[in-house]
């Protein structure tokens, strides 16, 4: 029995920028926030977890963005990023295999590449209709329901039913908090919808070597306990910000 810590800080990362920001924007509010930030990163990257470190910055834009209205705030904060992400590659090794693989998978398809050319091939053999439950070959590969889930989907299922499920998160995403409560429930809310598909977005894009393998979980379908936990607490925050009549 196992537990990701990372997984059950996002709704705290988020309810903690939510309530923060929620109140007039002052210096020391903007201060602590920052900090919060920070030293969630730098833990996720001592833990070697840079995917879900990207997707904790990626949030943070979100809620800088959402209460400042400021692209120069977002602009500032993807500069820190470039120093921090050059930092990170020189001394986490692990970090650094990731990005020299990224768009070289097939010339090391024995080692760094061996889930993502797996991947590939599996979700050519699957078409567009997929093999059948269990049919496939890429449920042999090591996180194969959960790294990888997408191309184990689109090899049993298809790839008709694989980008059906990344449209759905696109559509949630679309449709959620156009009318909150408060600003507190608007950021809230946007930013969990804008983390779900983050996740979906790096799942999905690493998987077929377009955007470099982070390992991050496609929300409500990647296998593991705490995962579901996290995108259930976020999906929360959205439902929370509905205002329509008998919405619960």
């Amino acid at each position: 029995m196992s537990l990701q810590p990372s997984e059950l800080s996002k709704v705290c990362f988020v309810f903690a920028g939510a309530s923060t920001m929620d109140r007039i924007m002052s210096k020391r509010n903007l201060i602590l926030f920052i900090a919060y930030s920070v030293v969630i990163c730098g833990l996720l990257a001592l833990m070697n977890d840079f995917g879900t470190a990207l997707v904790f910055f990626c949030a943070f834009l979100l809620i800088a963005y959402l209460r400042s209205g400021s692209m120069g705030t977002v602009a500032l904060a993807i500069t820190a990023l470039g120093f921090a992400g050059v930092l990170a590659l020189r001394i986490a090794p692990h970090a650094l295999n990731r990005f020299t693989t990224w768009r070289h998978v097939w010339q090391d398809p024995l080692s760094g590449g061996y889930q993502q050319t797996r991947a590939l091939m599996c979700i050519a053999s699957g078409g567009l209709f997929g093999l059948g439950p269990e049919g496939g070959l890429l449920q042999y590969v090591f996180a194969a329901d959960s790294d990888i889930v997408f191309a184990t989907v689109s090899e049993e299922w298809g790839l008709l039913v694989a980008l059906m499920m990344v449209l759905s998160m696109g559509a949630f995403a679309i449709r959620t908090t156009r009318v909150a409560r408060s600003s507190f429930y608007s950021i809230g809310g946007c930013t969990a919808a804008g983390l779900l598909v983050i996740q979906t977005i790096l799942n999905c894009l690493g998987t077929v070597d377009i955007l470099p393998f982070t390992g991050v979980t496609f929300p409500f379908l990647s296998n593991g306990g705490t995962s579901m936990i996290g995108a259930w607490g976020l999906l929360a925050f959205v439902k929370a910000a509905d205002t329509r009549q008998n919405a619960s």
